[in-house]
């Protein structure tokens, strides 16, 4: 039998322990195995684009579990009532090659999105940041701001959407959880005296949603927006002037803000600040950038973070999903034992 956590459930285990206490406990997971990153497989996902949006397949492997994500990425499907993301993974035994997990991962994507940027910022934004403003305000938009919350303590935030209902949905949903909201009318406005700046829009479209004036010295930028071919959010200029920090080159260069740029424009692997081999932030005065697009190392976490977390609860069900006759060689005994149906 292979242990299942479905939607119902991942959303009842959220709710139980609340967004902040798991994303808490998913950066140990995420430290963890990022200081581990030379013991993973690593390739860069395998996609099949299509003018409706992309679906992608994530796999990765320690050399004893194995895991793959599904996931798809179509802009266009909250106006046809779709999400536009959605998303299930697995792990599997490497030993025999049996899968033993299962598990949604639509929501469990969202909180490994905002531990991932978390876990980052908590390195290279400047101790004393107080403030985030956040560019978009769709799906991911309340896990980010209590993933910074989580990891920094941060409360105040400056809001930007082009949809005013998004930017009420986000108000009426984090409020009353104790964060001091405002909402703005422009780019400009919202980045005013940031420490941080993360921006999250859905738009599969080479965008400028941030413009080089909009960043001041000593930002910390998580931009978690662009993460397919063609699809980026900040001016060129922005990613020449700072420090960038990426998951997997390979991936990044074809996904991220880099796309933009040289195919050896500098860049930090962030398993290496973890592990001391790089710096994070040098000075006071440098504009740090997470070019995040997600990578199957932190989905390889999420998994066994829920599956552990959750394990020995009725939030875990068994699923029949291998044939395993009780003679290995005669699978036929599955179905020549079976009464017919009348």
């Amino acid at each position: 039998m292979v242990q299942f956590v479905n939607v119902t459930n991942m959303a009842r285990w959220i709710q139980r322990e609340s967004v902040e206490k798991i994303i808490g406990t998913m950066i140990d997971y995420l430290e963890r195995d990022f200081k581990r990153w030379e013991k993973f497989d690593k390739i860069a996902r395998v996609a099949s684009h299509t003018p409706f949006g992309v679906i992608e397949l994530m796999p990765t492997s320690d050399g004893e579990e194995y895991s793959f994500k599904y996931v798809n990425g179509h802009p266009s499907n909250p106006a046809r009532g779709f999400q536009t993301v959605t998303a299930y993974g697995m792990l599997a035994d490497v030993d025999n090659g049996y899968p033993t997990f299962i598990s949604e991962m639509t929501l469990l994507t969202a909180l490994r999105t905002a531990a991932t940027s978390a876990m980052v910022a908590k390195k290279l934004a400047r101790p004393n940041s107080r403030t985030m403003a956040m560019i978009g305000a769709g799906s991911q938009s309340e896990f980010q701001a209590l993933g910074f919350r989580a990891a920094m303590g941060i409360e105040d935030l400056v809001i930007f959407d082009t949809d005013p209902e998004a930017m009420e949905k986000f108000r009426r949903n984090m409020e009353p959880l104790g964060f001091r909201i405002r909402l703005t009318s422009s780019v400009d406005e919202a980045v005013e005296g940031a420490d941080i700046i993360t921006t999250c829009t859905a738009d599969k479209a080479q965008n400028t949603i941030l413009a080089r004036h909009h960043v001041k010295p000593g930002v910390h930028l998580n931009a978690v927006g662009g993460d397919c071919p063609g699809k980026t959010e900040l001016d060129e200029q922005i990613v020449r002037d700072s420090t960038v920090f990426v998951e997997f080159p390979p991936q990044t260069r074809i996904e991220g803000e880099i796309q933009q740029v040289e195919e050896d424009f500098p860049v930090v692997e962030f398993w290496k600040v973890l592990t001391g081999e790089e710096p994070g932030r040098r000075s006071a005065e440098e504009i740090t950038l997470f070019d995040s697009v997600g990578f199957a190392i932190a989905d390889f976490a999420a998994l066994r973070c829920v599956r552990d977390l959750t394990a020995g609860t009725e939030l875990q069900d068994s699923i029949e999903l291998i044939a395993d006759p009780q003679d290995p060689k005669d699978l036929f005994s599955l179905v020549g034992s079976l009464k017919p149906i009348s």
